[in-house]
């Protein structure tokens, strides 16, 4: 067991890229989970009276599910960048460290995301329940919170990027410096 430790965490970054790979998934999903759950429970009450509107709560119901996907990408780019998925690992630890934080930052806006996007879908759900024809306007306030979500991929896929560039090794230099 030490030794497996000493190999993915000390001699190679693969550890702690995989673990920052499962954290990113887990609070995309938890909160991705959170949020549908808000915004069905709210558009249950609304369907038991006016069954006719699932059409236009479906979309409402649905958009806190998006910060789960963005964690699977987030955590496949992972995967390529680092090696993991044809299992020549091309990082060493410190990068691998960058990256778990990456995957922490990312997941937990995710998570967060996901339940203040469900929340403001239940809102936008009892705004169509009282004015249908208002239904692709009250769209655009989760779609607000959606904005931060994207804007989470981004930056971590550009970290990731950054991190991973091909050509530069940030080993200790004679001259101290990155090569």
């Amino acid at each position: 067991m030490d030794e497996l430790i000493i190999t993915h965490f000390v001699k190679t970054g693969l550890g702690w890229a995989g673990t920052g790979a499962l954290m990113v998934v887990m609070f995309g999903a938890m909160g991705s989970a959170r949020g549908i759950r808000i915004a069905t429970a709210q558009a249950a009450g609304v369907l038991s009276e006016k069954p006719e509107l699932f059409g236009r709560l479906l979309v409402l119901m649905a958009l806190p599910g998006t910060q789960g996907f963005y964690g699977f990408i987030c955590a496949v780019t992972i995967a390529m960048k680092c090696g993991l998925i044809t299992g020549t690992v091309t990082i060493p630890p410190l990068i691998g460290m960058g990256i778990f934080f990456t995957g922490v930052s990312m997941g937990i806006v995710l998570w967060r995301s996901a339940i203040y996007q469900g929340e403001v879908s239940a809102a936008a759900i009892n705004w169509t329940a009282k004015k249908p024809e208002e239904s692709g306007r009250a769209i655009l306030l989760p779609a607000l919170v959606e904005t931060y979500a994207v804007l989470a991929l981004l930056a971590a896929i550009l970290m990731i990027m950054w991190l991973t560039q091909p050509g530069i090794t940030y080993l200790p230099t004679e001259t101290g410096g990155k090569q």
